[in-house]
C-alpha cells in the first residue's frame, strides 16, 4: 500500500492533542457556519407546496428581521454544547484511524522507528471513515436536538414548542426515551461515513497540493494560515456535495411527528414519490454556502491550536 514500505514512527499527534485540537476547531466552525446551517434545515424541512423555495440569503434577511440575531443562532446550544466533544472525537477518531490503516498494513516493514511513515490518500480517506464511527455517537442526538430547536415557531406568529436545550432534550426523551433522543442515528451514519472520508481525503490532498504549488517541503515546512483555510474550506465543500442527500433524509427523519416514517427508507420512498429525485438536494446552498467559511475556520483553528499544544508531542 504506498508510498513508503517502511513502517516506522507514526507521524501522528498524541491522541489527546488531536482530541483538544479538534475540538477548537469544532467551536470555530459553529460560530461561523451556523445561521446557514438553520437556513439549510428549514429548507429540506418545508414542503414544496408551501410556494417557491426562498433564497438563501432571503431566508437570512427574514429571520434576523422577525426573530433578530437570537433567530439566526436559535438552535445553537446543542452544536455548542455537543460540538467541541464531537469534533473532538472526530479528529481523535481520525488520529485512531491512521493508526489503525497502519498497523494493518501488511506491506510495511519496522525498522525500529528511524524514519517516518508515509500514508497514501487511499488510508487517510479510510482513516476518515473510520473517524465517523465514535463521532456518530455524540452527533446523532445533537442533530436531532439542533434540528428541533431550529424548526420550533418556524414561522411569524408560531407557538415555540421547545424552551432551550435543557427542555427539548426532556420532551424528546418524554416521548420515546433514549430511542428517542438518538432517532437518526443510522442517517447520520450514512451520511457521515462518505462524508468524512471526503473531508479529511479532500483537505489531505489540497494541503498538499498547495505545498507543491507553494515550493514547501512537507516533511519539514508548514502552510501558510491562507492555504490552511484555502483547503479546509474546499474539504468542507467536498463534505456537503458528497453528504447533502442523506442530509436530507436525515433531517426529515429526525424532525417528523412520532410514527410518520418507519425508517430512513420509508423516507426516501415518501420523499420520491411526493417530491421527485431533487427533493434530495434541497438545502445545498445554504450548505454550499456555509462549508467553506465553516470549514476554513474550522481547520484553521485545529492547525493553531495543534501548534499551540505542540508540547503534548
Amino acid at each position: 500500500m504506498g508510498e513508503s514500505n517502511k513502517k516506522l514512527k507514526p507521524n501522528g499527534d498524541s491522541a489527546l492533542k488531536s482530541f483538544l485540537s479538534g475540538g477548537v476547531g469544532g467551536l470555530c466552525a459553529v460560530a461561523v457556519g451556523h445561521p446557514f446551517d438553520l437556513v439549510k434545515v428549514r429548507i429540506q424541512t418545508a414542503a414544496t407546496s408551501t410556494g417557491p423555495a426562498p433564497s438563501v440569503f432571503g431566508m437570512l434577511r427574514k429571520t434576523f428581521a422577525t426573530e433578530g440575531i437570537r433567530g439566526i443562532y436559535r438552535g445553537v446550544s446543542a452544536p455548542v454544547f455537543a460540538t467541541s466533544p464531537m469534533f473532538a472525537v472526530s479528529f481523535w477518531g481520525y488520529d485512531m484511524g491512521k493508526r489503525i490503516v497502519q498497523t494493518v498494513d501488511s506491506t510495511s516493514v519496522d525498522t525500529n522507528g528511524e524514519e517516518e511513515y508515509h500514508f497514501t490518500l487511499q488510508q487517510l480517506c479510510v482513516a476518515g471513515g473510520i473517524s465517523a464511527l465514535p463521532t456518530t455517537a455524540i452527533m446523532a442526538p445533537s442533530e436531532r436536538l439542533k434540528c428541533l430547536l431550529q424548526l420550533d415557531s418556524n414561522s411569524t406568529g408560531g407557538t415555540k414548542k421547545y424552551n432551550g436545550l435543557v427542555d427539548c432534550f426532556r420532551k424528546v426523551y418524554a416521548e420515546g426515551g433514549i430511542r428517542s433522543v438518538y432517532k437518526g442515528t443510522v442517517a447520520t451514519l450514512i451520511r457521515d461515513v462518505p462524508g468524512t472520508i471526503a473531508w479529511f481525503g479532500t483537505y489531505e490532498f489540497a494541503k498538499k497540493e498547495l505545498m507543491h504549488i507553494q515550493n514547501i517541503d512537507p516533511a519539514t515546512g508548514a502552510l501558510s494560515p491562507l492555504a490552511v483555510l484555502t483547503a479546509g474550506g474546499i474539504a468542507g465543500v467536498a463534505c456537503w456535495t458528497v453528504s447533502i442527500p442523506a442530509d436530507v433524509l436525515k433531517s426529515r427523519f429526525q424532525t417528523a411527528p412520532p410514527g410518520m416514517y418507519t425508517g430512513i427508507m420509508d423516507v426516501y420512498r415518501h420523499l420520491m414519490k411526493e417530491e421527485g429525485p431533487m427533493a434530495l438536494f434541497k438545502g445545498m446552498r445554504p450548505a454550499l454556502i456555509r462549508a467553506f467559511p465553516a470549514n476554513a475556520a474550522c481547520f484553521f483553528g485545529m492547525e493553531m491550536s495543534k501548534k499551540a499544544f505542540a508540547f503534548m508531542d
